[in-house]
């Protein structure tokens, strides 16, 4: 038997570079603005739980508000524009933020726009990141592709946070701000590069009176599909969980804990360790388990590393959410890689970015209820119960696979 070719690396596809890399610089900008914002929020502003809760559902709620028409749109367009244009408004929204806070105006009104605007934007760049993936790799490469993106969330999560926290610590939040807008207009530039041959892959967009059909085509795909019902569970009840976690976690290690804002961000890139080497692990589980047994195995191990996270307190017991999150980093980065490649893999291509929208809308459509419900929660009951229940959040999120051993046919 011949041995097949070894492939070439996508890291070699002068495209892909281009494209990869500004993702990775976009992430990592993100990162910074995951610890950045809601500082300022709550060292700068003062803000209550509340209020942090309510920035966090600010930051999210557009993929309630236009995450499903969204794909329609982007599938009536070439991806590589949107992406540029989303990746320009939101470098300029960010940079309002310390030129207010430099002129003494900035208060919670300006942050909550700035939320708004810049979530509506990611809704965009989302669906069409996705979406143009497949235009620069082979189908057959999409596992290798997703783990090199993997690898890029798990690399900013592992760097970002920290920086942004040793940012705040010396610079103050408002300006810490400015690294996630310089990154934005990297990623734009680095976009503007690419020369993948895509085309729309829906109707022309003059077509409106096909708006709505369209998103109902990609709802009956993803309703149609058990597998993807399962997943959109699971996504659903993580970004819930992620929702409460961003609105809680600043508040209770910072405030209620009293670690420092470089601590805190450099507990947080401590744990995102575990994502590094499972989007190295990824694509090689996928390819010797199959998608089906791979997520079946990253939803166990998941389950099971995240349940210490609740006992998290002052003193030796920090050390418990580093440790939990490296080892649920693994397993998330993993069953993140495999759904991405499944779905990807059996969706024809002019519904690309109706899926990816409806996916987005269905597993990220729970955040910004999520922040609110933090908010609530940390309002009234304080906020060392919200960080439990966002911890217990965590812990159940992937029941929806957990009880469907079936995935584990899926090949």
């Amino acid at each position: 038997m011949t041995e097949a070719a070894p492939r070439t690396s996508l890291w070699r596809v002068r495209d892909f570079r281009r494209y990869a890399g500004a993702d990775a610089i976009s992430k990592l900008g993100s990162e910074v603005s995951l610890v950045a914002l809601p500082l300022t929020a709550a060292l700068t502003l003062h803000a209550t739980p509340f209020q942090v809760g309510l920035l966090t559902a600010a930051e999210m709620v557009a993929f309630l508000l236009v995450g499903l028409p969204a794909g329609a749109w982007v599938d009536r367009m070439r991806r590589r524009p949107v992406l540029v244009a989303a990746d320009a408004v939101r470098a300029l929204a960010l940079l309002s933020i310390p030129a207010a806070a430099v002129l003494g105006v900035l208060g919670l009104p300006q942050m909550y726009a700035v939320a708004l605007l810049t979530g509506l934007c990611t809704v965009f760049f989302d669906v069409a990141h996705q979406s143009y993936l497949p235009s620069i790799v082979g189908r057959e490469d999409l596992a290798r592709g997703h783990g090199a993106l993997a690898a890029n969330q798990s690399l900013a999560q592992l760097a970002g946070p920290g920086i942004g926290g040793w940012l705040v610590q010396a610079l103050t939040a408002p300006l810490a701000v400015v690294a996630d807008a310089l990154s934005y207009a990297a990623s734009a530039l680095l976009l503007l590069g690419v020369r993948a041959d895509e085309k729309p892959g829906g109707r022309d967009v003059r077509g409106g009176s096909r708006l709505w059909p369209e998103i109902a085509e990609g709802l009956r795909f993803v309703a149609g599909q058990p597998v993807l019902r399962r997943v959109a569970a699971v996504g659903a009840l993580v970004m819930l969980s992620f929702g409460l976690w961003s609105a809680t976690v600043p508040l209770y290690l910072v405030r209620e804990v009293g670690t420092s804002p470089g601590t805190y961000g450099t507990l947080l890139s401590a744990g995102a360790m575990g994502g590094v080497a499972g989007a190295w692990l990824a694509p090689r589980i996928a390819a010797r388990l199959g998608t089906g047994r791979a997520m079946y195995a990253a939803a166990w191990a998941a389950t099971v590393c995240t349940a210490p996270l609740a006992l998290t307190t002052a003193g030796p017991r920090l050390l418990i959410l580093p440790v939990a999150l490296a080892a649920s980093g693994v397993a998330t980065t993993v069953f993140s890689v495999a759904q991405g490649a499944y779905r990807q893999s059996i969706c024809p291509p002019h519904l690309l970015g109706r899926l990816s929208a409806t996916m987005r809308f269905l597993m990220w459509g729970p955040m910004p209820l999520g922040g609110l419900l933090a908010g609530t929660l940390g309002q009234l009951a304080g906020v060392r119960v919200a960080f439990w229940a966002a911890c217990g959040a965590y812990t159940l999120a992937h029941l929806p696979v957990l009880l469907a051993p079936r995935i584990r046919e899926v090949s």
